[in-house]
């Protein structure tokens, strides 16, 4: 596996934030679909395929850059996770 500093940044110019649509929560660019929307898509199991059926605005490069963002975020902050049991 390639180190991240290796990894291209798919797409990131496709990720855009404005006051004016969805209270300036990152969405993908041209849309009003909010990255944590496609996140929790993508968390729920859906594919790619199910995701561009249910939000036909979306691309797949769209959601490859909702991914890439959620990711550097990961990356960025740490976020508290209940002890393993």
């Amino acid at each position: 596996m390639r180190q991240n500093d290796d990894m291209e940044q798919p797409n990131l110019e496709l990720i855009a934030t404005d006051p004016d649509i969805s209270h300036g929560q990152p969405t993908i660019a041209g849309t009003r679909i909010t990255v944590s929307v496609v996140l929790d898509c993508l968390a729920a199991g859906m594919t790619t395929g199910q995701i561009l059926a249910e939000y036909p605005s979306l691309s797949e490069a769209g959601i490859r850059a909702a991914a890439a963002y959620g990711a550097a975020l990961a990356r960025e902050e740490l976020v508290p996770l209940p002890p393993s049991a």
